[in-house]
């Protein structure tokens, strides 16, 4: 079966190792979008040199896909209008993600939406799966792969994923156009367990793999796996992220990443792995790590309204907020850590993306 593959152009941008944002909904004191500050959120991540923007993920907020509100596809052909017109002004190559979710007949009809859209490849949630066998994932999977270009995804259970063992990714990464994976379980045996999979699956030269293990960026980053298959030991390095921490302080996002690439002594990465415990930190307090992560969208929001980014912190859901003690705890990120944040880029530029 010919199966729709990436362009060689978007292909070499994900096997380089990019910053990939999962983009934030910006909404107004209604709770409707606010469609100035959604393409002013984009530029922002465009300027600062991301490498591809995901759309209609879990930091864009599921909920767009409900009747009641139908953000989803007005969110996709927003960041795609914004994505495109930067590519072609700065001439480079920008990878457009669609987060595709839902059972097969949903999933193919958001895939063909963000074919139709100008979009790459679709960031494939299997959360609608839970206790199902690997069999009928992988048939859901190579059904939407008809349509576009795969990113698979371990999201983290604790946010609505599930358990996908090392057999899943083994067959999972053999799919013709599977072109890179998200790894986000936030546990390391189960990171080990796609790395494994994609090199036992004949296709490790093939498929980018992305961090979104938000609790562990850097450990990620400047990780070599050694994976014995059959007589060979075959190498593998997680490249870049794909990240809802990187919605935030994105532009020192991509000064860190360059500076994993261009790390040549012992002495770089042991810099590099101090400050991963810094990120580390700083995400416990966005993600709202101590109430399981229930303030997790909220937190990237009051990230972005203290830069002036956003209006406020709202989302769809009216019952999710900030916790308890979550806006202290960012406060003494901010305190902490100021090296961190790229709130004087942001303050040089809002005008202009605001315009």
């Amino acid at each position: 079966m010919n199966l729709p593959l990436l362009s060689e152009n978007i292909k070499s941008v994900l096997h380089r190792g990019v910053v990939i944002p999962a983009l934030p909904l910006a909404l107004n004191k209604d709770r409707k979008l606010d469609e100035r500050r959604q393409r002013a959120l984009l530029r922002y991540y465009l300027d600062a040199g991301v490498g591809g923007i995901a759309a209609g993920v879990h930091t864009t907020q599921f909920d767009i896909r409900k009747p009641e509100f139908n953000l989803f596809e007005k969110v996709l052909v927003i960041a795609a209008e914004e994505m495109t017109d930067y590519g072609n002004k700065a001439g480079k190559s920008v990878v457009k993600i669609a987060g595709v979710i839902g059972r097969t007949e949903q999933a193919v009809n958001e895939a063909r939406f963000a074919v139709k859209s100008g979009y790459d490849a679709a960031l494939l949630s299997l959360s609608a799966f839970q206790d199902i066998q690997n069999k009928e994932i992988l048939a859901h999977c190579l059904k939407v792969a008809e349509v576009i270009p795969l990113i698979g995804f371990y999201l983290q259970p604790a946010v609505g994923g599930r358990i996908l063992d090392v057999d899943f990714w083994r067959a999972f990464s053999k799919i013709q156009n599977v072109a890179a994976i998200k790894i986000a379980p936030f546990n390391r045996y189960q990171t080990h367990d796609v790395v494994r999979g994609v090199t036992e699956s004949g296709r490790a030269e093939d498929i980018a793999l992305y961090t979104g293990n938000d609790d562990n960026i850097l450990g990620d980053l400047l990780t070599e796996y050694h994976i014995p298959v059959g007589s060979k030991v075959i190498h593998k390095r997680i490249v870049g992220g794909l990240l809802g921490h990187w919605a935030v302080w994105t532009k020192t996002a991509v000064k860190i990443l360059e500076e994993v690439h261009a790390a040549r002594s012992a002495q770089d990465i042991k810099a590099l792995l101090t400050l991963g415990v810094k990120v580390t930190d700083a995400n416990a307090a966005f993600f709202d790590v101590t109430n399981n992560f229930s303030g997790v969208i909220a937190g990237i929001h009051e990230v972005l309204r203290r830069q002036g980014l956003m209006e406020g912190i709202w989302t769809l859901d009216k019952k999710e907020s900030l916790s308890p003690g979550q806006k202290e705890e960012i406060d003494r990120i901010y305190t902490s850590y100021p090296e961190l944040n790229d709130d004087d880029f942001v303050k040089e530029n809002l005008e202009r993306w605001l315009s």
